[in-house]
């Protein structure tokens, strides 16, 4: 069975903090306890020793307080900027030696600004996890077991895309023996996914010194994702005194087999969430039989795993396997596919007489390893030379999972260096050697330093094009190899000690040379006038830049002033099958409706809407796409356009044409007069004129419809992946339509659903999304959720202020009040008494089930709709009741009840287009 793992390599620039840690001196067991952020050694009430990472002179340490967290290793941090650089711890290890190593991170608000951190760890060149806060109060964990390669290793912190990294504790725990011996050590990490205690006394871990290892093994009491949250009725807890033979290396420690979970009915079920997966998986489950048995009982179950048959035929019998009672047995793969969401179950066999028991469970993730860098072996030598400089002290692999601050690499599988950037870094010496094996090497900058020698030869380099020798005290000839390299096409040699001859090979040579400076280099007539040719030419090139810049600017202010006319039939680049697809408007037919983009309507993190009015008397909105931050290119618009002019439907904003010219990527879209829900809803306009409950089920019902249209009307479907108040507009007859739909999602991931940058708003972005990446369409219900609980308060989905001193967002609040049935606690006052209280609650709860954390927990949009269309008829009771009392009007009320009912009532306004999308699920 084969191994797939992924790995996502950051591209961005690094700068990495070294610290050296023998761990010869850790007192107990070889380990190293590392209190980041700390002042003193200490010893915590496990008998563990800590030692503070005082020595280290990057990032900041803070202290911060918990509250119950009272251990001190969890009082301080160390944090670093939000830069694009990386922050390496570097620890001594011996080599063929298995460790665990786990990072915490508890956030504390350290830098009180309430931004919980988002960053990743690395292990060396190995991408380990991203760190994702969503709880200051919470300890995050992360654990991996490895075999060590060589004398060091490197675990490092990077790329913060919200708040800053930080670090709370660094340990490592050195195994003895094998259990973790895998066919596949040398090429991938076991990330710790579960370690679970079944049948725990209480919710404490078990750890050191109950564990030698100090491995946590944590209680199956916890109400946690992760760990168990189904188990079937007749499970007892069982436990014994007595001492269970677990062999030896690393097995569970025996407080951990004491305890079990029986299943009396002859069943035990579970369902854990395992972080990382799916994945390939090493997976292993501990009994010990600790219950005394008669003579003609037995037991025997077996591991049922839906959709693996063939590892469902396998018969546990703990007795028979561990050869007697009070002795450990380990059934388990080492190499089995799982999925992230594990339901199994532990039944017994028709011959058995006891239900199953099950005392422990392990579960690992495979995480490739990471090779490493084409050059990493030449630049350890090179810093191994500079040992007390601090560039040289950045720790890891020169390019992964990002470059050092002073290198750049390219982006091969194996990256190769091709700069080296030590201008005016004091260096002393000759030019070190290890530059020269460098062999993709492009440009090398080590100009302003005092280096001393001659310069070596660089034919090693064939694609070395730039050279910065300049403002050294190099001394000796210049080698004429240096001619021989075929892309070089800038030489800086001045103020140097050179002496001799300028080889006439570098003269004739295509490239810009400066060899001023050198008192005793002789230059000779021709040398000189062909550096001053080299000179004027340069001269030349920048006086025709300028004039060129001068005339530009001349234009471009003569074009703003009279808008050129551009003839109709003239066509932006454009893609055929987009052209033939949607209408193309001219970019100056734009400026023209828009009076030169004179009145911005609305802006947003994809670009800024303009109000325009076509000769025909047509009212549109123009956006103008922030390039950067939308497409890559003109074959991604082009696929956009084509996407939104197929799409058709009675609550989607209607997508009207495009224009690409002058670099300048816009849509076109209908204008939407009654501007966005959220404006109803807070803000100046909610209190000139709110909307009430009847409106806000309506408007709850047309979105939600233009949401189900993309998820299951499209080929292939459409994840909004941005809904939001302010992405729900109004027409004059204020009927709802949703906008953006499909821009972001389309336009970053192609058709994947996987995507490399969560893109989202604060608030309505799902928070299974923001930590795994994996989005799909149950990311939509969970924004819906949101918007759901803002119809119901008018609040909006954050605010510091409205929700109490504990909660930031809605969802919290709205959940703490409706759980506890006081739905009235968060009704939007501007409501009245308008409403019927059987609707708020049908509405309430479905909202509840939208912001599941998880989204197989959550509702399809059809079910939403369901339930939003079964509020609307209680309200219409509610409200024809109110107003007659006479069986004819009741009658005619019950007709417009049906009609409210009939999803597709007007043919006429929901036009699909057969080739490209299809009605009904998928």
């Amino acid at each position: 069975m084969g191994i797939n793992c992924f790995l996502f390599l950051p591209l961005l620039f690094i700068l990495v903090l070294n610290f050296f840690l023998d761990i010869a001196t850790a007192q107990v067991a070889g380990f190293v306890s590392l209190d980041c952020g700390g002042q003193s050694n200490f010893t915590d009430n496990l008998g563990l020793e800590w030692t503070p990472d005082n020595q280290i002179v990057y990032g900041i340490t803070s202290n911060i307080s918990v509250t119950n967290e009272t251990r001190q290793q969890y009082q301080t941090v160390r944090y670093f900027p939000a830069d694009n650089r990386k922050y390496c711890y570097t620890i001594n290890v011996k080599s063929r030696t298995r460790y665990l190593l786990r990072t915490t991170f508890l956030y504390g608000n350290f830098d009180n600004n309430n931004v919980y951190p988002k960053f990743d760890i690395s292990m060396g060149p190995t991408r380990w996890a991203t760190i994702v806060i969503s709880d200051a109060n919470t300890i995050e964990s992360q654990e991996l077991i490895f075999l060590a390669s060589g004398s060091t290793v490197s675990v490092c912190l990077s790329n913060a895309t919200t708040g800053q990294p930080f670090i709370s504790t660094l340990e490592l725990r050195p195994f003895n023996g094998s259990i973790y011996l895998t066919p596949y050590e040398n090429q991938y990490f076991l990330s710790v996914s579960a370690r679970i205690n079944f049948g725990a006394e209480n919710e404490d871990p078990v750890r050191y010194p109950d564990d030698p290892f100090d491995r946590i093994w944590q209680s199956d009491m916890l109400k946690k994702a992760n760990y168990l949250v189904d188990v079937a009725t007749g499970t007892d807890r069982v436990s014994t005194k007595l001492p269970i033979d677990i062999g030896k290396d690393e097995q569970p420690p025996q407080k951990v087999m004491q305890t079990a979970v029986v299943g009396r009915n002859g069943n035990l079920t579970y369902r854990m969430n395992l972080d990382g997966f799916p994945a390939f998986g090493w997976a292993y489950t501990y009994f010990a039989e600790i219950e005394d048995l008669a003579a003609n009982e037995t037991r025997k179950f077996r591991l049922i795993l839906p959709g693996m048959p063939e590892i469902s035929k396998a018969v546990v019998n703990i007795q028979e396997n561990a050869q007697g009672t009070h002795r450990l047995y380990e059934p388990g793969f080492e190499n089995i596919s799982l999925p992230f969401v594990l339901s199994f179950r532990f039944g017994k066999t028709s011959d058995s007489t006891q239900g199953p028991l099950v005392n422990a469970i392990e579960i690992n993730k495979y995480l490739k390893i990471d090779d490493g860098s084409f050059d990493g072996d030449v630049a350890a030598s090179l810093v191994s030379s500079y040992e007390s400089y601090d560039w040289a002290k950045e720790g890891g692999d020169p390019c992964l999972p990002v470059a050092w601050s002073w290198l750049v690499c390219n982006t091969d599988r194996e990256p190769k260096i091709i700069s080296v950037k030590l201008s005016g870094m004091n260096l002393t010496g000759p030019i070190p050697s290890d530059l020269t094996k460098l062999t993709s090497l492009e440009q090398l900058w080590l100009d302003g330093n005092a280096l001393t020698g001659p310069i070596p030869d660089f034919t090693g380099c064939p694609n070395l094009k730039i050279i910065h020798l300049e403002n050294n005290q190099l001394s000796g000839n210049i080698p004429s190899s240096l001619a021989e390299l075929p892309n070089l096409s800038q030489l800086y040699l001045q103020n140097n000690l050179l002496t001799g001859d300028v080889p006439t090979s570098l003269l004739n040579k295509n490239l810009v040379l400066n060899y001023t400076g050198n008192a005793n280099l002789r230059k000779g007539g021709s040398e000189g006038g062909h550096y001053r040719k080299i000179i004027i030419g340069l001269t030349v090139g920048a006086v025709a830049l300028f004039l060129g810049f001068i005339t530009s600017c001349i234009l471009l202010r003569q074009r703003k002033k009279y808008p050129k006319t551009e003839l109709k039939h003239r066509m932006p680049v454009m893609s055929n099958a987009a052209t033939e697809a949607a209408q193309s408007f001219t970019l100056s037919e734009l400026r023209y409706a828009t009076k030169n983009f004179e009145k911005k309507v609305g802006s947003g993190g994809f670009g800024t809407v303009y109000y325009g009015k076509l000769n025909d008397g047509k009212e549109i909105a123009v956006k103008l796409l922030e390039n950067n931050n939308v497409y890559q290119g003109k074959k991604e618009f082009a696929n956009e356009v084509t996407l939104l002019s197929r799409i058709h439907h009675r609550n989607l904003v209607q997508f009207l044409g495009f224009c690409q010219e002058e670099g300048m990527d816009i849509l076109v879209y209908e204008f939407m007069h009654n501007g966005t829900l959220k404006e109803h809803l807070y803000g100046p306009m909610a209190r000139e004129r709110g909307i009430n409950w009847i409106k806000r089920l309506e408007i709850a019902e047309e979105s939600a419809k233009g949401i189900e249209y993309l998820h299951t009307g499209c080929v292939p479907s459409i994840i909004h992946r941005d809904l939001k108040t302010s992405n729900i507009l109004l027409d004059k007859n204020m009927k709802a339509k949703v906008s953006d739909f499909g821009l972001s999602k389309l336009a970053v991931d192609g058709t994947s659903h996987v995507s490399s940058i969560v893109r989202g708003t604060l608030g309505y972005l799902d928070p299974e999304y923001y930590i795994s990446n994996r989005l799909t369409d149950k990311s939509d219900i969970y924004s819906f959720g949101v918007i759901l609980l803002e119809l119901i308060s008018g609040q909006e989905a954050i605010s510091n202020v409205n929700f109490g001193i504990n909660c930031r967002n809605i969802v919290q609040w709205a959940k703490m009040h409706i759980e506890s049935g006081d739905i009235q606690g968060i009704i939007d006052p501007v409501l009245g008494n308008e409403y019927d209280i059987q609707s708020m609650w049908k509405i309430a709860e479905k909202a509840l089930m939208c912001v599941q954390p998880h989204g197989n927990m959550r509702p399809s949009m059809s079910e939403v709709i369901k339930e939003i269309q079964d509020a609307i008829l209680i309200e219409r009771g509610v409200q024809a009741a109110a107003r007659e009392r006479s069986s004819d009007e009741l009658s005619r009320h019950s007709t417009l009840n049906m009609g409210s009912l009939d999803l597709c009532a007007n043919d006429q306004d929901l036009m699909i287009d057969e080739s490209f999308s299809r009605p009904g699920p998928r």
